[in-house]
């Protein structure tokens, strides 16, 4: 477990922390002790998300799609006078549907968002301590329809391997849910639990993830410093079955 000790003071980013996940994220970086500022596309978002929040976080926006937006993250940040020590990015912006029917753009949104971003962050801010990324369970078990999605992030494993030796001794890794209660299914109204049931019984942990799942992971994973190059995978065994 990561001891308040360790994220005590430090500049935590967290980019696209809008998601049940993020905001779970904010709070648990914010109570160990960490200077968290979260990102998003929109101010009106971002400011929601933090005003959730039990504690002081600063808010920044920035579109992933958009190299100047990213160089102007960097700006805004050191005007604040921020060295990034931890970059947790967990930008996604699926393109799903038969590869017949896929359009360009949103292939290429879906790789700003989960590729050519994460390069351009690590560019543009510089972080002293760690990167963090986040793939996702479909990356390893491909399904009809997730062509692009399983590809980007494939693409994301093999990023986070190349940066942890680039970057070095910044250590890089990347993190891959799978199902999570995080507010992203909630729109499939009673379904949502029908599908839940389905996936926690062929999961080898019987069980559905919970923010608080990855958000354990992931400020344990920036707080270790013998881990880099690596995939946790925390999708309760899906991808084994």
């Amino acid at each position: 477990m990561t001891t308040t000790a360790e994220l005590e003071g430090k500049q935590v980013v967290i980019v696209a922390g809008g998601s049940g996940i993020g905001r779970q994220l904010a709070q648990d970086a914010v109570d160990q002790g960490a200077l968290v500022t979260i990102t998003g596309r929109s101010a009106d978002a971002v400011q929601a998300v933090a005003d959730t929040i039990d504690g002081s976080v600063a808010t920044a926006v920035v579109d992933l799609g958009n190299e100047e937006s990213i160089a102007g993250l960097a700006t805004e940040l050191m005007r604040r006078d921020v060295v990034v020590d931890h970059l947790i990015s967990l930008a996604n912006a699926p393109a799903k549907g038969p590869v017949e029917k896929l359009e360009r753009e949103a292939i290429i949104r879906a790789f700003d968002a989960k590729v050519i971003g994460a390069l351009l962050l690590v560019k543009h801010l510089r972080p002293v301590g760690s990167v963090t990324l986040f793939s996702g369970v479909v990356g390893w078990r491909p399904k009809p329809g997730m062509a692009v999605t399983t590809t980007t992030n494939g693409a994301v494993a093999f990023l986070a391997q190349a940066l942890a030796v680039e970057l070095a001794p910044v250590r890089v890794n990347a993190v891959s849910p799978g199902i999570v209660d995080s507010g992203a299914w909630d729109g499939m109204g009673a379904d949502r639990d029908t599908m839940f049931a389905g996936v926690a019984a062929k999961n080898p942990a019987r069980r559905i993830g919970s923010p608080r799942d990855i958000s354990q992971a992931v400020l344990s994973a920036i707080t270790n410093p013998f881990l880099t190059g690596t995939v946790l995978h925390l999708d309760g065994g899906a991808r084994l079955v």
